[in-house]
Parts: C-alpha cells; structure tokens; sequence
C-alpha cells in the first residue's frame, strides 16, 4: 500500500490493523429502469446505517442492472443503501409525506414497509471478496413497484 493510499485509509477511519484482511465487495444493484443518471451506494456500518456512510460509491446508470465495486473494505458486517439519481441531480428526489420519487434499495431486498428497513434485515458479513445483488424499489411509478 502507498503511502498516500495509507493516509486515505487512516483518515476514513477503517485502521491499518484490517488492511490485511481488506476485501472487494461487488454490489450488483438490478431493476435499474434507464440509462440516465447514476446508482450510488453507501457500504454502512451499524452506526452509520441510514444516515452518512464513511463507504460510497457510484457508477454511471445501466439499465436493467449496475455494478459497483469498492475496493479495500475491511472485515466486518455492513448494509448496503442504494439510491438511483435518474436526473442528475445529486439527491433523491421525494414527493409528498417523503415518498422517494427515484429507485432504492437496500442489501438482502431488506423490505421497506413503512420506512426503511431494520439493521439486521440489510445486515451481511464480509470476511473476504465478496459479491452481492439486490433490485431498486420505485414507489411513485416505473418497473418493481
């Protein structure tokens, strides 16, 4: 590892004493309705789970499915929260009472009832490389309703 590449593992706060048992993790996130905008993703810790993950990627839009890779995850049992920005916009767009108006999803197809899902239900364990796939919601219209 470079120093540099130290450094930016240090102040993501993940340690040095789990680089050695860093992991790529493969998210394949599917239900993808368009080829416009990007599917972002948030590799969540518990505490960080529905709120600002120190993990994300994205990646350019492909319909039907989007594969993201996150390279140097550490051990240890994630969730993963997925949004697709159709528009551009930076955000996920929402209509009346919070109703998102673009895909999510979340690890496991954890449910969404009437909130997000719970930490244990999007809750998987990486111990090395790893892949996983699960579909976008749309609640306002589009595939997957």
């Amino acid at each position: 590892m470079n120093r540099l590449a130290a450094v930016a593992f240090l102040v993501l706060g993940l340690g040095t004493a789990s680089a050695a048992r860093a992991a790529a993790l493969t998210v394949t996130v599917t239900n993808v309705r368009n080829t416009t905008g990007h599917v972002h993703v948030d590799i969540c810790r518990q505490t960080e789970f529905l709120k600002k993950c120190a993990v994300v990627g994205e990646a350019r839009a492909a319909k039907g499915a989007t594969v993201i890779v996150i390279e140097n995850l550490p051990a240890g049992d994630y969730a993963v929260q997925a949004t697709y920005d159709e528009n551009g916009n930076g955000k996920v767009d929402r209509a009346l009472f919070g109703i998102p108006r673009e895909g999510v999803g979340f690890s496991n197809d954890a449910p969404i009832r009437l909130g997000p899902p719970k930490w244990e239900e999007a809750r998987f364990s990486v111990e090395g490389d790893k892949a996983i796939s699960f579909k976008l919601r749309y609640f306002l219209g589009g595939n997957g309703k």
